[in-house]
């Protein structure tokens, strides 16, 4: 907290306290397994193309990435925010893909299409790897709520990381995807108004023309950030099933357009919110890994309850997304994958799961981890994912093309995180040199490998790969 005032630290912890009874007020209750794991009403009926474009948005407008985002403005000036906006064409992208697997190859679930194409343990080794990042997103958003209310592991910290996954949880037990989607709207409205509020305070202190020239394009000042998310953007999104999950809920066309607008959206407002991190650059406001909290409390108490609004609203989307999709994972697709059907008690299960997720996704939290390593790293490890889902049509059954492709990037990116990638693979002097260096010859690798079983005998002997 900015001040010692006991009625102020009242009304911020209250805020989160009444944030969660209201939102668990007004999300809708799901009353069978198409409303909690496929969001539909009462009626059967998908969500609207509305709801599905303000959930995609806000869902991925977490509060991770948008602390990202501003501290990337305030090291590299606006190219910094422009690198990380860049993640955001990943929904598009991901959109027009998971178009043409419904309308080309009949899939109806990135699990159930791998099953069919590349082998069941092809979907497993998936599945595992989407469980991590999901499991990344409950601890890297709690943090950054925390970190309003106290230090890295004091009281506070953990205390509001805490009450505010208990708020997240309660409302998501009631409805699954379908309160999720529902209060997405409502979190979507808070945020845009509160992130208008603190632009406010922020831009007309320099000027938007003197916040959007700030920074130099080159390799060592961000650009080769830049050119690491628009490789990503090619697998960055299939790991996500907050994100790809609302794929195939709605007719193709209908989830196609509001993926794009979804996206257009998202890359503004990230955009726009690294105009704060570029306003610390010029103010000299040191950054201690969280350039948004440090913003705020120069902004005084008014500026600081609306930071920490945009911050709640954005992790809270996010995070009732995370515990759906993990409750749909463990609790619908693991169990298909060992042959057996969901049966009664999915919905039991996929209640279980987020309460289980609520406990132990928190544990990275308390122990003070950085939320900067829940990105890019694990972008790397799935860099495998493009060839498989860009390139299947030139294959048959082929799971040798799955595992050539997947575990190649899986083991670049352990290599990376272990500084085990040699020096001479980075391009640039920059910071994310390494980074670019590794992504872009990983993808040739994983591309590589992925089309080597048509070297060796064109479709028959992919199709013989197992």
């Amino acid at each position: 907290m900015t001040s010692p005032d006991p009625f102020q630290g009242l009304f911020f912890w209250g805020f989160l306290i009444v944030f969660g009874l209201v939102m668990y007020a007004v999300s809708p209750r799901a009353k069978d397994e198409d409303g909690f794991f496929r969001g539909t009403g009462t009626n059967g009926r998908p969500a609207s193309p509305w709801a599905l474009t303000m959930s995609v948005f806000i869902s991925w407008i977490f509060a991770k990435s948008v602390t990202n985002a501003a501290n990337l403005g305030a090291a590299y000036g606006i190219v910094g925010g422009l690198a990380y906006a860049t993640y955001w064409l990943s929904i598009p992208f991901a959109g027009w893909v998971i178009h043409r697997l419904r309308t080309r190859q009949g899939a109806t679930g990135l699990v159930s299409f791998l099953v069919g194409k590349y082998g069941r343990f092809a979907a497993l080794a998936f599945s595992v790897a989407i469980l991590v990042r999901l499991y990344n997103e409950v601890w890297s958003n709690t943090a950054v709520v925390g970190g309003y209310y106290g230090e890295t592991g004091s009281f506070g910290f953990i205390g509001a990381a805490l009450l505010f996954t208990a708020a997240v949880l309660l409302y998501s037990l009631k409805g699954g995807l379908r309160s999720s989607i529902f209060t997405d709207v409502i979190q979507a409205v808070v945020f845009v108004l509160f992130l208008a509020l603190v632009l406010a305070w922020v831009v007309p202190t320099h000027g938007a023309a003197r916040l959007l020239t700030e920074g130099t394009f080159t390799l060592d000042a961000g650009a080769d950030l830049l050119l690491v998310a628009l490789l990503q953007v090619l697998s960055y999104p299939f790991h996500d099933p907050v994100l790809t999950d609302r794929g195939f809920i709605t007719h193709e066309k209908t989830m196609l357009r509001a993926f794009v607008a979804a996206g257009v959206l998202g890359f503004v407002a990230i955009l726009a919110f690294s105009l704060v991190g570029v306003h610390a650059r010029l103010e000299g406001i040191a950054a201690h890994g969280n350039v948004p909290a440090q913003v705020a409390r120069a902004m005084g108490v008014t500026g600081f309850f609306a930071m920490a609004v945009v911050m709640i609203s954005s992790a809270a989307s996010t995070l009732d997304s995370t515990f759906t999709a993990l409750s749909k994972s463990v609790a619908h697709e693991l169990p298909l994958l060992a042959g057996r059907t969901p049966g009664r008690r999915a919905i039991r299960n996929g209640i279980v799961t987020m309460a289980l997720f609520a406990l132990l996704g928190n544990l990275p939290m308390m122990a003070g981890t950085d939320i900067l390593k829940a990105t890019t790293l694990s972008g790397t490890m799935v860099i495998g994912l493009a060839p498989v889902f860009l390139l299947s049509r030139w294959v048959g059954y082929s799971p040798l093309s799955f595992h050539l492709a997947f575990w190649t990037g899986m083991v670049l990116g352990v290599l990376l995180a272990l500084g085990a990638i040699p020096p001479s693979w980075a391009i640039g002097t920059g910071r994310y040199g390494l980074l670019l260096g590794t992504n872009l010859y990983g993808l040739a690798l994983c591309t590589a490998g992925f089309l080597a079983p048509l070297a060796f005998g064109g479709r028959r002997a992919a199709a013989q790969g197992a």
